[in-house]
Formats: structure tokens, C-alpha cells, sequence
């Protein structure tokens, strides 16, 4: 039987990442014991029925204790806190993680509170659906999917590698990018439309009843997935936009340039311009798909998100 990656594992936060990651840990016997950590006793009740850790607890440093690996799974505006809370508790050589959607930030709020001798490798599965909880998860969720490492400069490479072998059992492409430069990549890719979503079904809530009610009652494929989109965990969202608010408004100042152009084109009727933009970008969902990032259609015609 193969040795397991890493001896003891600690959750904090054990949502849908979490959780799968976990499953996938469990079925290929990659941790030689699981500890979660959440606030919630309905949530560690929820992971012990699922058999998905060993031990539970509401305390970061009772989770952290003795941990090879400490995997940070709560909104991003947490981490300063829990970075602070584990820290006394952190062994030498012990490795923390990630798999929050900004680095920069990240970065800034754990950094300082390791003692030296623990790395920190900050790292972004580019998967996900709109589901919460430990009971969404499920152990093919990252298969063909991007994880992004983000190590600042100095970070030891045995621990990068521990990370990368970790996430590529789960059957994870790993690339390395800078953090600001993920954060700017993420921004436009994930963020803005998530931010797009939550907008348009807000204006939609905001019509007058008898139109609103037919929108939801005659909603085409389109409108169905910003409805999917939106739905996704609000108290994460909040956290992103805060944590990436730089690389965002400039990628909604650019939208709101391209949107005022395009405004243009309607009003005068300038068919040119919009057929060229409808032609250029769809040169971009034909690229996604031969990347193998797409997610085929269900029956509903409501595919799964990536965050």
C-alpha cells in the first residue's frame, strides 16, 4: 500500500472545495488522518456522517495541531484571523495552502503571522457549481481542471511540489502564475461575470410583477445560467470583490467603455459592428472548448460553474 502524501491533514473551513478535496484524499489514502475545523455544528456533524475526517472541531489551533497540512477553505477576508489563530500552533515544516479565487491578498494576510520553518503555498482550483456545504462535494469535482499555485518568492519548492502532487492526484493541469497576475486574469475570467450574474438577476427582482414573473416562468437558456450563477455562495463572493477590488473596477471600467459603444451601435443601428464583435467572441467560446474547459450541457442545459 502506497504511504499516504501527508500523515495529518487540517481543514480549515470544509465547504464544496474542501470537501471534495477530502474525498479525494479518502479514496486514494493520501492523508493518514483528517481533522476539520467549522463553526457550525450542523457542518461537522454533516462531515462525520459523511466519513469525511477523523475528528472535528470548532477551534483552528486544536485543527492545526501537529498538521503536515493545513488547507485554508473560508472566504478570503478570513484568512488574516485564522492566519493569527493557527499560528502558535503550526509545526516546523508544515505546509499551508489555499484555494481561495484572489493571491495578492491572500498572501498579505497569512505571510506575516507563520513562524519560521512552516510554508505557505497559496493555490486556486479553477473549478466549482453553485452548491455549499460538505454534502455538495464530490471526488471527480477538479479531473481536467486548472489548479493555479501562486508562491511568492522564497517559498521552499519541497513544499510547492507537496502541493502540486497533491492536486494532481485529484487530476488537476497545475500552472504557476505571479500573484497579481492571477488576480488580474481572475478578474475578467470569474469575477466580472459572477458580478454580471448577480446583476442582472437583481434587475430582474427589480421589475414590475407581471413581468418579473415572466421572466422566471419563460427564461431561456441564458437567463438560466445567470440565475446558476448567482446562486453561488454570497458571503465568498463578498469576500472576492472586496479582496480583488483593484483588478476588478478596472475590469469594469473597460466593460463599461466596450457596453457604451456597443449602446451606440444599437441606437444607430450600426449592424457592422455588432455582427464583428458577435463574430470575434465567438472565436473565444471555439478556443475554451478546444482548451477542454468547457463543461458539456446537462439535459437542463445548466452546466456547473468554475469559480
Amino acid at each position: 500500500m502506497t504511504a499516504p502524501l501527508f500523515d495529518r491533514v487540517a481543514f480549515i473551513g470544509i465547504g464544496l472545495i474542501g470537501s471534495s478535496i477530502a474525498r479525494v484524499m479518502r479514496r486514494d489514502g493520501l492523508a493518514g488522518s483528517i481533522i476539520a475545523c467549522a463553526r457550525s455544528d450542523d457542518t461537522l456533524n454533516t462531515v462525520l456522517e459523511l466519513g469525511l475526517a477523523d475528528e472535528v472541531t470548532k477551534d483552528p489551533a486544536v485543527a492545526a495541531e501537529g498538521a503536515d497540512l493545513v488547507m485554508i477553505c473560508t472566504p478570503v477576508l478570513t484568512y488574516g484571523a485564522i492566519a493569527e489563530a493557527i499560528a502558535p500552533a503550526l509545526k516546523p515544516g508544515a505546509i499551508v495552502t489555499d484555494v481561495g479565487s484572489v493571491k495578492a491578498s491572500a498572501i498579505k494576510a497569512v505571510s506575516p503571522h507563520l513562524p519560521a520553518g512552516v510554508h505557505f503555498v497559496p493555490g486556486h482550483p479553477i473549478a466549482g457549481t453553485e452548491n455549499s456545504g460538505p454534502e455538495s462535494g464530490f471526488d471527480t469535482l477538479f479531473e481536467g481542471r486548472w489548479f493555479l499555485i501562486t508562491p511568492p518568492p522564497g517559498t521552499d519548492q519541497g513544499a510547492i511540489d507537496k502541493v502540486a502532487e497533491l492536486w494532481t492526484r485529484a487530476g488537476s493541469n497545475i500552472d504557476y502564475l505571479e500573484p497579481e497576475h492571477h488576480d488580474q486574469v481572475l478578474a475578467i475570467t470569474s469575477h466580472l461575470p459572477h458580478l454580471i450574474a448577480y446583476t442582472i438577476v437583481g434587475t430582474a427582482t427589480d421589475l414590475e410583477e407581471h413581468i418579473k414573473s415572466e421572466v422566471v416562468k419563460y427564461s431561456a437558456s441564458g437567463f438560466r445560467d445567470f440565475t446558476r450563477i448567482a446562486a453561488s455562495d454570497p458571503v465568498m463572493w463578498r469576500d472576492i470583490f472586496i479582496a480583488n477590488r483593484d483588478a476588478v473596477l478596472e475590469m469594469l471600467g473597460r466593460l463599461s467603455e466596450d457596453l457604451a459603444g456597443l449602446q451606440r451601435a444599437i441606437r444607430v443601428g450600426d449592424g457592422d459592428t455588432l455582427e464583428a464583435l458577435f463574430r470575434r467572441t465567438r472565436e473565444i467560446r471555439r478556443g475554451v472548448v478546444e482548451a477542454g474547459q468547457h463543461i458539456p450541457p446537462t439535459p437542463e442545459d445548466e452546466p456547473p460553474s468554475s469559480s
